[in-house]
């Protein structure tokens, strides 16, 4: 779990690190999130993991599985459940493009980043493609091969 801050002052932001390792990330599209109010307390003090969650139809509607918000420290008996079902919150066209897409086959939701927009929480989702390890590893090469030739510039640079 990777948690940044937005601006100077500004809540964090909760990103999916691992989404980008597993997944070949297509469209993205950027979701409203139905929370009660401990589950935004949280959030706005960082306790959140959405690294192994995804979103999954239920009839017409999508809904987030297994994001973890840590219980708000003084919820008392108000508090949520940590790993409740999660409704997102899309235009219908989006939701049918969604829709269509996951059902031709291959390609799953999964969120990538949730963020604070004004007092909104927002969840930025991509509609994803799994990698073979074999893809993975090319990704690796490719990133050292990058790190090595920006180091090799620098020292050249320092000449």
């Amino acid at each position: 779990m990777s948690k940044h801050r937005n601006g100077t002052n500004g809540p964090p932001s909760v990103n999916n690190a691992k989404a980008r390792h597993k997944y070949f990330i297509g469209d993205k599209f950027e979701a409203g999130i139905s929370l009660r109010g401990t589950e935004v307390k949280s959030l706005r003090a960082g306790r959140a993991q959405i690294s192994e969650s995804f979103g999954r139809f239920v009839k017409d509607e999508l809904f987030l599985f297994n994001a973890h918000i840590a219980e708000y420290e003084f919820g008392g008996s108000d508090n949520h459940e940590p790993a409740r079902l999660r409704k997102l919150l899309l235009h219908r066209r989006e939701l049918v493009r969604l829709k269509v897409e996951v059902e031709a086959g291959g390609k799953s939701i999964i969120p990538l980043r949730m963020y604070f927009k004004g007092s909104l929480v927002k969840l930025e989702i991509g509609v994803c493609t799994g990698k073979k390890l074999h893809d993975k590893r090319e990704d690796l090469k490719k990133r050292s091969a990058e790190r090595e030739t920006e180091q090799a510039l620098k020292n050249y640079n320092r000449r």
